[in-house]
């Protein structure tokens, strides 16, 4: 699904106020892009990122979830809102602002096949994960939520430099969707690369409420014959109970002391999981991806897992790391990378003759992730128990990356230091920022327009990949300028220095991308300008 620069305004006439839209009522304003013209679109856009028009529609290329034509889109969509008992009128509000140019992602409980089993859980329009959303860089997303849960929901746009009032900050950018509403998100993408979109409402990503954005390069320089996307997920819901039950678990009893990783200096995680995803899909049944010896491949690598990081490898391959967190890099070649929550790498890879396994196993947790990827017919099926010497070879280290030139940020005017910390209390561990909950948050003050360094030491026995809004910024790893990233990993008892440039106004949660450390208080506000009316501390854990 595209959602391009190309399109007319049709979800509301005042994209920086993005005003609540009450359920039923109609979108607004004219559509100037034929059926036509958008097919055309969609080809320019797939050649100027290097892509075919055949192969772009990456659910041609790949088993599972079908991310396939708008046509076979807004049927599946037309099911799932009659199945959920949605009204008429609804639905034809969702079919208007498709034919607009706009996507809607409405977020209901479905059931999701994981390959065998049968899981009741909450997901956008019935797929896990949700919708692929395609834009091109300098074009403008509309979205329209629909929220069909019994609780408030938001939509974050992960990774993507927007306006504040767009962020899906719950409580803080903007009030929370409530049950039976919806709400309009409308913005610019100024950055191609690779993202995802996912709620940012308590433990409801890790149900399932997220899926991939993927903004192409009208000038992209990376040449390739096809693209896959490889979505990482950890699972529970409906399995052990909910998110939220686990949530609980953690939070109230000493963490597992076998979930260990020397990569990941000490303790991997709080959950052992029953369920590791690629694509929605289990290693039992798993996602394929389908091409043909000697295809030059991108692979766009997103964990939008909770609790868990992943090791990477491609069997019988090795792979050259292109992009970290949506920004280009220097090419490095590497057989393995581990990818913590919310951090997102592509590589490029030349295909052999045969089957292969996509493996991602779940760093320090005894389980894995797997796809295969096929470029013969008839090959044998690679087994996800099948040994692959890759994840034991080089890995890639952020010392490794370097950012293009053009990229680099200037010296900081100044430094400042954030202290990640735990508090063990009877009632339940409090992760905190400079030594306060995200209920009374940590707050760095900037000016508009400065480069601030910020060290980052870890004073806990887990790594935190944290997160910040709105921005990317620059890893230190020497002199000459680490990568460019918007989510970074943090390990026990270390510190890392990062550097950030102010040039995106408004109040900014910067927070630990592990959900539970998140939930229990690990986040705060990187902010300059004007607060937003409804920052007066952070609700995550919102209820209607």
């Amino acid at each position: 699904m595209f959602v391009s620069g190309v399109f007319a305004a049709a979800l509301g006439a005042a994209p920086a106020a993005a005003a609540r839209a009450s359920t039923g009522r109609a979108a607004t304003g004219p559509s100037t892009g034929s059926a036509a013209g958008v097919g055309a679109g969609r080809a320019a856009a797939g050649r100027a990122a290097g892509v075919s028009a055949e192969r772009a529609p990456e659910g041609r290329a790949a088993t599972g979830p079908s991310t396939g034509s708008a046509a076979g889109v807004g049927a599946g969509r037309a099911a799932a809102g009659r199945a959920a008992g949605v009204s008429a009128e609804r639905a034809a509000v969702g079919r208007a602002a498709e034919a607009a140019g706009g996507v809607v992602l409405r977020a209901r409980p479905a059931t999701v096949h994981l390959g065998g089993r049968d899981l009741s859980t909450w997901t956008y329009d019935g797929e896990l994960p949700g919708p692929t959303i395609r834009a091109v860089a300098g074009g403008t997303v509309r979205a329209r939520l629909v929220n069909d849960l019994p609780e408030a929901t938001t939509v974050h746009w992960h990774g993507i430099r927007i306006a504040a009032a767009m962020d899906g900050a719950p409580g803080f950018s903007q009030q929370a969707t409530r049950p039976g509403e919806t709400f309009d998100y409308v913005f610019t993408v100024p950055d191609p690369g690779t993202y995802f979109y996912h709620s940012h409402v308590g433990m409801q990503s890790d149900r399932g409420l997220y899926g991939p954005l993927i903004v192409a390069d009208p000038d992209e320089p990376l040449e390739y014959d096809q693209e896959f996307t490889v979505v990482l997920d950890d699972w529970q819901d409906g399995v052990n109970g909910t998110p939220d039950d686990a949530r609980h678990r953690v939070n109230t009893t000493e963490h597992d002391e076998t979930l260990t990783s020397p990569v990941l200096g000490g303790t991997s995680g709080h959950v052992r999981y029953p369920y590791y995803l690629v694509n929605g899909r289990t290693a039992d049944r798993p996602t394929t991806y389908v091409s043909r010896p000697r295809t030059r491949a991108r692979f766009r690598v997103i964990n939008a897992s909770a609790d868990t990081a992943f090791r990477v490898a491609l069997g019988g391959h090795r792979l050259t790391v292109t992009h970290t967190d949506g920004f280009p890099c220097k090419p490095v070649t590497v057989d393995t990378f581990v990818i913590g929550m919310g951090e997102r790498y592509d590589f490029v890879v030349t295909l052999e003759a045969g089957a292969f396994p996509l493996m991602a196993m779940a760093e320090g947790k005894s389980g894995r992730a797997f796809a295969v990827v096929r470029t013969t017919h008839g090959a044998r099926r690679p087994s996800p128990d099948g040994k692959v010497p890759e994840l034991q070879r080089q890995m890639l280290k952020y010392q490794d990356l370097r950012a293009r030139r053009r990229d680099r940020l200037r010296r900081p005017s100044r430094t400042v230091t954030v202290k990640l910390g735990l508090r063990m209390r009877a009632g339940g561990n409090e992760w905190l920022l400079n030594g306060r909950l995200a209920s009374d948050p940590m707050r760095l003050r900037v000016d508009r327009g400065e480069t601030i360094r910020i060290v980052l030491h870890n004073d806990t026995h887990m790594w935190h990949p944290m997160h910040l809004h709105g921005h990317t910024f620059q890893v230190r790893t020497d002199d000459r300028g680490g990568p460019r990233k918007d989510t970074v990993n943090v390990m026990p008892y270390k510190r890392l220095e990062i550097d950030v440039h102010a040039d995106n106004p408004g109040e900014w949660m910067f927070h630990c991308h592990n959900l539970y450390h998140q939930e229990q208080g690990m986040m705060g506000v990187f902010g300059y300008g004007k607060a937003p009316r409804h920052a007066q501390g952070m609700q995550h854990d919102m209820r209607h």
